[in-house]
């Protein structure tokens, strides 16, 4: 970390926020596994020696939220599959009343933040794996859907359904 000490105003140029979701119930195999990326996000990350005084607060463009890859599932993703799930996404999500998501850390530690995030107007707390290694900075952090109460989508009357549980990861280069 020594060395890397200052404000950083961060971005999609510099790397990528995902969410990967899984499928569960009977009908599983019909669905897709998919990569979904936040295309519009900001961040600040204050970068301090001792790391313990660092923090970092993070908004996502809930309509920047494309489906990049879908895995898996009877048939390819088409063009259309993608369009439907993003319009899902945004009815789920509540993207008029809720447009953003964020996340605010409260305490920094060694591979670790813990803070608060924000979807839906829901405020919880998440722990967020975070490793610095050079210019990088990569982790995630599952989250489960239900904490914040968000009914994961399903179709074929419930038998196909997303996992409660998703996760996010970054991969993200500190400018120099």
């Amino acid at each position: 970390m020594a060395g890397r000490e200052g404000t950083y105003e961060l971005g999609p140029e510099n790397g990528r926020l995902l969410v990967r979701t899984g499928r569960s119930g009977l009908g599983r195999r019909a669905g897709h596994d998919l990569v979904i990326e936040a295309t519009r996000w900001n961040a600040v990350a204050e970068v301090r020696e001792p790391v313990e005084e660092s923090s970092v607060e993070v908004t996502v463009d809930v309509d920047g939220l494309e489906v990049r890859e879908g895995t898996g599932g009877v048939k390819p993703l088409t063009d259309g599959d993608r369009a439907e799930i993003k319009e899902n996404l945004r009815k789920v999500l509540d993207v008029r009343r809720h447009p953003a998501i964020t996340f605010a850390s409260g305490r920094v530690a060694g591979d670790a933040i813990e803070g608060d995030l924000t979807i839906m107007g829901r405020v919880k707390p998440v722990r967020v794996r975070a490793e610095l290694e050079g210019d990088r900075v990569r982790g995630g952090a599952t989250v489960t859907q239900s904490r914040w109460g968000i009914k994961p989508y399903s179709a074929f009357f419930g038998a196909l359904r997303l996992a409660d549980d998703v996760e996010v990861e970054f991969d993200i280069r500190l400018p120099a």
